[in-house]
């Protein structure tokens, strides 16, 4: 399985425009750097939840009867 390309605009965008880094500033830095700098700026992503999460919530939210 192929992964997708890595997002080089968006990460530009981010680093050099969201954070105003310099070019040098953002080309020294890590794939990692930059993940832990998006997540101080907006948060960690949410993760999926677990099976017992999940399986509370469709015991109180059930599905309708399909048709």
């Amino acid at each position: 399985m192929r992964r997708p390309p890595f997002p080089w605009d968006r990460a530009m965008a981010f680093g050099l425009g969201v954070l105003r880094l310099s070019p040098g500033a953002f080309w020294s830095m890590t794939p990692r750097e930059l993940a832990a700098a998006a997540e101080g700026v907006y948060g960690l992503r949410p993760r999926a939840p677990s099976r017992t999460t999940l399986d509370h919530l469709m015991r109180a939210f059930p599905d309708g009867e399909r048709r």
